[in-house]
């Protein structure tokens, strides 16, 4: 389903929008309650009230996680879906969820105890160096030309991470009381570590830019991508790499957040249609929108405690994206 060239940047205004309305949200409404005065008094006048301390020191710090969280993911899906032409791939396919958990596990049974940034940067490590060797893999697999090598690669791998991850909780209680923290999707457990992975941050979104265009010729397929100057697997290098670096960040900073980087592709998909150069921005303003909806959910919803980002996601976007795959009108791949 494509859109008139003209409704595009109206509708990606409409998600700037959707972004705004959710950051305040997220800001405003929490455990303990508070009222936009006293927001705009925390943000702009703080006074060490206890509205203060509470909006400043807890919600702002998860909110700008979750902002670069669901950007990561947005974008880090919509370039997996496009690159695999798997309508329900996401960044997880490369490996990046078992890679990083099996990093997480090994640092622990190995018998350090490193903080929580540190932590954070093993997991990046694990998840880049699955998703390379996934990468790798597909690359020397005869039929090179297609993108059903990166599906079983991913699979492959994915299955050997996670057996090692099993292996090595079951031998090690130290290590499977971390990865059962770790395993929790949330916004609130990785402080930290943004100073270190922003700048593995911008760098994917960088490439994730630059690999606009190849994407929309590489829907074309790669004979007519070829015709079109655009070589298919410098094109899928790039892409890759930015799938790495978002995803890997992404759980770094939050740990398995799988859903989002599954629906909201179909969402921006859906929004201003198969053109990338569209897709990536509403994906990346719909991706922490959708995170931060969740987060403050599940903030509600179990006061005084909280309910993971995940489950949430799962539960709320489920049935969405159900009512997304039954739909005619959804726009292929």
């Amino acid at each position: 389903m494509s859109r008139p060239a003209a409704a595009r940047p109206r509708t990606v205004l409409l998600c700037a929008l959707a972004l705004v309305a959710a950051l305040l949200v997220s800001l405003a409404v929490g455990g303990r309650p508070t009222s936009p005065a006293e927001v705009v008094g925390a943000l702009f006048a703080p006074t060490g009230t206890d509205a203060d301390v509470t909006i400043l020191g807890l919600r702002l710090p998860r909110t700008v996680l979750g902002l670069v969280v669901g950007a990561c993911l947005g974008v880090a899906g919509v370039l997996a879906q496009g690159h695999t032409r798997n309508p329900v791939a996401d960044p997880g396919l490369l490996g990046i969820y078992q890679g990083a958990a099996l990093a997480v596990v090994a640092v622990t049974a190995a018998g350090a105890n490193p903080p929580a940034f540190v932590l954070a940067l093993c997991a990046f490590g694990g998840a880049l160096v699955v998703a390379l060797l996934v990468f790798g893999i597909a690359r020397v697999a005869p039929g090179r030309e297609g993108t059903l090598s990166f599906v079983l690669a991913g699979v492959a791998i994915s299955a050997l991470a996670s057996s090692l991850v099993t292996a090595i909780s079951l031998l090690d209680l130290q290590a499977l009381d971390q990865l059962r923290f770790w395993q929790v999707g949330s916004l609130a457990s990785r402080s930290g570590a943004l100073a270190s992975v922003w700048p593995l941050v911008a760098a994917g979104m960088i490439l994730a830019a630059v690999n606009t265009r190849a994407l929309n010729a590489l829907a074309l397929g790669d004979d007519a991508a070829s015709a079109l100057g655009q070589a298919p697997w410098r094109a899928r290098t790039v892409g890759i790499a930015a799938i790495a670096l978002l995803g890997g960040a992404a759980v770094a900073l939050a740990g398995p957040i799988a859903f989002a980087g599954l629906i909201v592709p179909h969402l921006a998909r859906r929004l201003v249609g198969p053109d990338y150069r569209w897709q990536l921005p509403a994906a990346a303003l719909l991706g922490p929108a959708v995170v931060l909806v969740a987060d403050t959910i599940g903030r509600v919803v179990a006061r005084p405690g909280e309910i993971s980002v995940t489950v949430v996601l799962a539960v709320v976007g489920a049935p969405l994206f159900v009512a997304i795959a039954r739909s005619r009108r959804t726009v292929a791949l």
